[in-house]
């Protein structure tokens, strides 16, 4: 038998009110400037602002609020600028997947040379992660791509929209404070779309042949978690207990993807970079054929993924999934936020060169991605 590699991430404090104490964690390990990363619109909210009350007492804090759609490098170098500027020795990430991947890539370029793609794992002369990275912490105001948690950060190029991946165990942050009372405020087709985002991981981390039956343990009860709460932090976005479940659910996704992923994110990729689709509703819109395409290599996955959902037999695995998406009113498809057919070749072109589709359980070919961008459609 080869030898297995296994790695388990950071201290977490989960649970309403735990915002409340990233400001007296810093200062009793000696922090005073603190650089807030976050996106344009939280920033114009009431949440930033109430966090920040939490912050002030003997704290210096900036904010950096350059974080917009999906990441791009020019956003991370803008950010490693505004640290230096505020002369910051410590980051704090506050919001959805977007603003935390670039949270940690700040901290990266804070205290590194070259360019932030330099560092992508794919990058012909990648450059290593020489210097320890400042102090970082991370506060999800989301609960979808569970980066919290990720030792990963995904940028987008500039010019090309194409995404690139720079990871490293430094980047995870030192400490995750989950708050749920941070996500009440999400309007329903967020909460549906980062949901579906949570769900999707979960699914394609346990899908993945890798081994890691760790990962595999977390990933069916992440499903079995975000299955029974999704719909009712939709409906009810004030509800509490839900917003937990779901926050819970994002970050075991994040978790047990260290399994890798599989086509439906090679998908969702090249929608980002296409048509600069949200992540989470683009995994949403692509499950569907993908999952049908590989419930045969796998049934008896999918049948287990069926009895923790709820859906009964593994071949209703993929009607469930079709069901909660009608119950919490995920777009019908490709075409209703606008997706041409026309872009479907520059997809299959992208989506083939993405490397999550390399354990995806059964092999994708031009094809078969071209089968799934007409059935989304």
């Amino acid at each position: 038998m080869s030898i297995a590699h296994f790695s388990f991430p950071t201290t977490i404090h989960f649970g309403a009110g735990a915002r409340k104490l990233a400001g007296a964690h810093l200062r009793d390990h000696g922090f005073r400037r603190p650089l807030i990363v976050t996106d344009r619109a939280l920033a114009r909210l009431p949440v930033l602002a109430e966090f920040m009350t939490h912050l002030r007492t003997g704290l210096d804090v900036g904010v950096f609020s350059g974080v917009f759609g999906n990441p791009t490098a020019s956003q991370v170098t803008d950010g490693a600028d505004a640290y230096r500027t505020h002369r910051a020795d410590c980051v704090i990430g506050f919001g959805g997947g977007a603003a935390l991947d670039v949270a940690k890539v700040v901290a990266l370029m804070a205290v590194h040379d070259g360019h932030v793609l330099e560092y992508a794992w794919d990058h012909p002369q990648v450059r290593a992660i020489t210097n320890e990275l400042p102090y970082f912490i991370a506060l999800p105001t989301t609960s979808g791509t569970g980066s919290e948690v990720g030792r990963s950060s995904v940028v987008s190029e500039d010019d090309t929209h194409l995404k690139r991946i720079v990871f490293s165990p430094k980047l995870l942050a030192r400490v995750v404070f989950a708050d749920p009372e941070l996500t009440l405020a999400l309007p329903p087709a967020v909460t549906a779309a980062t949901g579906m985002d949570a769900l999707t991981h979960n699914v394609e981390s346990y899908l993945s042949p890798a081994y890691h039956p760790l990962a595999d343990g977390i990933a069916l009860e992440g499903a079995r978690i975000a299955a029974r709460a999704l719909a009712a932090a939709v409906r009810e976005p004030g509800n509490l207990a839900a917003r937990s479940d779901m926050m819970m659910a994002s970050m075991m996704g994040a978790i047990a993807f260290q399994k890798d992923l599989g086509a439906v994110h090679s998908c969702a990729h090249a929608l980002g970079a296409v048509c600069d689709l949200h992540h989470g509703l683009a995994n949403a819109l692509m499950i569907e054929p993908v999952m049908r395409f590989n419930h045969e290599a796998v049934p008896a996955k999918f049948a287990e993924l069926a009895h923790v959902v709820g859906a009964g037999s593994g071949e209703a695995f993929v009607p469930w999934l079709a069901g909660l998406k009608r119950e919490i009113a995920v777009a019908p498809g490709l075409s209703a936020v606008g997706v041409k057919r026309e872009q479907i070749a520059r997809l299959v072109e992208i989506a083939q060169k993405d490397i999550c589709h390399q354990t995806n359980p059964r092999r994708c070919t031009a094809a078969d991605f071209t089968r799934f961008f007409e059935q989304a459609m």
